[in-house]
């Protein structure tokens, strides 16, 4: 029993300790004695229905250290995944999902497990100019939900792996861009060409101007009939593409003639042609 009531005020401490560092005054009051499951379990859900994430951490922690063999003790994993989830603390709601991975690999609740993961990673995301490792992991995470539980509506969440190849498309992007500012040109051409040749980056945003961008640095070396034969892909796929206009007018004015005109904004490039 002391060393039941000892592990309770631990709790108590770490509690007390989290709800002043998110500047709450109301603290749960945990008695130093043992609590039966349903009270634990629904004393931190009303923690979690207030918003008081780390709060109703603590008394699912407990929940999970008093009764670990209990149903309880599985749903109160998934409580503190989603708390620390809502807290912003990424890795510690990755965590979590992982704990109930290894424990519970059989159960309905794993696909959530592996979809918050995914989430998680996602959330991470940041610019395209910093590293990408959180990119890469929330694309396998997510790939590996629709993999595991294809038939569960998280499978049905593309629209986040479209986001992520968004994302890495960008960063090759980048890539290529400063190689070509620093004049190397092969470096630069082979960033592009992995934004073109990857099918899943083929359906991003970043294909037209990788197009463009290929077009123009071909010109440069001389290559003018790889430039051409880009910048026909580039005007069958994106014929109203602002990409495909400023290819045109390059291609155009270097002797060459691009099979496709460009849609829409006709008079924009022929004024670039024919200046007044």
């Amino acid at each position: 029993m002391s060393t039941r009531i000892g592990a309770l005020a631990v709790v108590l401490a770490a509690t007390t300790a989290l709800s002043a560092c998110a500047g709450r005054n109301d603290r749960p009051q945990l008695a130093y004695e043992e609590r039966p499951v349903d009270l634990l379990y629904n004393a931190g859900y009303q923690r979690l229905e207030r918003e008081r994430w780390l709060d109703a951490v603590a008394y699912f922690q407990e929940v999970e250290r008093q009764h670990p063999y209990s149903e309880w003790s599985r749903r109160a994993i998934l409580m503190q995944m989603y708390a620390f989830y809502r807290q912003g603390r990424y890795q510690d709601a990755i965590a979590a999902a992982d704990r109930f991975i290894q424990l519970y690999p059989g159960s309905p609740s794993a696909s959530y497990a592996f979809y918050m993961k995914g989430v998680c990673y996602f959330e991470q995301i940041v610019d395209v100019g910093r590293d990408q490792a959180a990119t890469g992991q929330a694309l396998l995470a997510l790939r590996d939900v629709a993999r595991r539980y294809p038939d569960t509506p998280y499978a049905a969440d593309a629209i986040k792996i479209d986001m992520v190849n968004d994302q890495l498309a960008g960063k090759e992007m980048a890539i290529g861009r400063w190689y070509q500012r620093q004049e190397q040109p092969l470096a630069a051409i082979n960033r592009y060409r992995t934004v073109i040749d990857n099918e899943e980056f083929q359906r991003t945003s970043h294909t037209p101007e990788a197009l463009y961008r290929l077009v123009e640095l071909y010109l440069t070396l001389g290559l003018d009939e790889e430039a051409t034969r880009n910048g026909a892909v580039l005007g069958h796929n994106y014929p109203g593409s602002r990409w495909y206009q400023d290819a045109y007018v390059l291609l155009t004015n270097d002797g060459q003639r691009p099979g496709v005109e460009p849609e829409g904004e006709r008079e924009g490039w022929l004024r670039r042609l024919i200046p007044g």
